[in-house]
């Protein structure tokens, strides 16, 4: 209760523009007016209000105060507004990662991944059509044209990874996409020998290592599951 409101006065109120303004509200509150504006509680403020205020020592305590709080509810309301603001900045940050995340996963993640699929899963059964007859012209131009298909896609895929950092979050997922494109970057190289080498050794040197790289995929999309 702030005695000055109750008063109906300003905090720099006169002495006298208190007693006026104590005087004008008794006459209209007190019980002995017989109207329907009485009211005894009310006249039980006024008279505290005006005890404390017409006295120039109690008056200045009551100053100090009043200060007190109006500041400690400034503080506490300064503190609310931080606390806000805080939590604000939070919220749009946690967003700002979060989009950061799904933007990394689609334009990226999704797309190299689908391009490395491409690569590693028709491998047997190319090999498989090839060992009807490693020496067939024909057989062996399918061969090669699937090694050249794939040697494309790694190089579309190595440029997609690299366009733009992954999120802190993402980084075991980028580093396994990267491992996945070394594996199938030496495999290729391997698949390739044998095609002029025709040696069984560089054609199980390169079915290896793309069993590497499809497990280090498999890695990378049960992280990226968690995300998506």
């Amino acid at each position: 209760m702030n005695y000055y409101e109750l008063l109906q006065v300003t905090p720099n109120a006169t002495p006298q523009e208190i007693k006026q303004a104590y005087r004008r509200l008794v006459k209209k509150y007190h019980p002995d007016s017989q109207s329907d504006s009485a009211d005894h509680e009310l006249i039980v403020k006024l008279n505290l209000a005006y005890e404390v205020l017409k006295d120039p020592v109690s008056r200045q305590k009551y100053d100090k105060s009043l200060e007190d709080t109006i500041a400690q509810h400034s503080s506490r309301q300064q503190k609310h507004k931080q606390a806000a603001t805080q939590h604000q900045n939070t919220t749009r940050q946690r967003k700002a990662k979060q989009e950061s995340q799904l933007r990394w996963l689609r334009q990226v993640y999704l797309p190299v991944s689908s391009l490395l699929h491409s690569i590693l899963e028709p491998l047997e059964e190319e090999i498989e059509a090839l060992s009807a007859d490693v020496y067939d012209d024909e057989l062996m131009s399918f061969f090669l044209a699937y090694l050249e298909n794939s040697t494309q896609a790694y190089q579309k895929a190595k440029n997609l990874l690299s366009s733009q950092p992954n999120p802190a979050c993402c980084a075991a997922i980028a580093a396994n996409l990267y491992y996945c494109l070394n594996h199938i970057h030496d495999g290729l190289e391997e698949l390739t020998r044998f095609t002029q080498t025709y040696e069984e050794y560089y054609l199980h040197l390169g079915k290896e290592l793309f069993n590497l790289a499809r497990e280090v995929h498999h890695q990378a999309s049960v992280m990226a599951k968690r995300f998506l």
